[in-house]
């Protein structure tokens, strides 16, 4: 079973999608794409790999 992310962490990355930012499945990519962010390393990775991990589910949904 996986982590659970905080209230914080949800909301910042529905915030980041609500505003166009293109992200990717690719954890790697979407940790450069939030770099230019001020925020800690922690939450920068918690919410690169929650928009990862989102972004999977959307394509797998979509490809069924």
């Amino acid at each position: 079973m996986g982590k659970i992310k905080s209230k914080q962490i949800r909301k910042a990355a529905k915030r980041l999608t609500a505003e166009n930012v293109k992200f990717s499945e690719s954890f790697e990519k979407n940790k450069k794409v939030l770099k230019g962010l001020d925020v800690g390393k922690k939450a920068r990775n918690q919410i690169a790999g929650l928009l990862a991990k989102s972004k999977k589910r959307e394509l797998l949904a979509s490809g069924q």
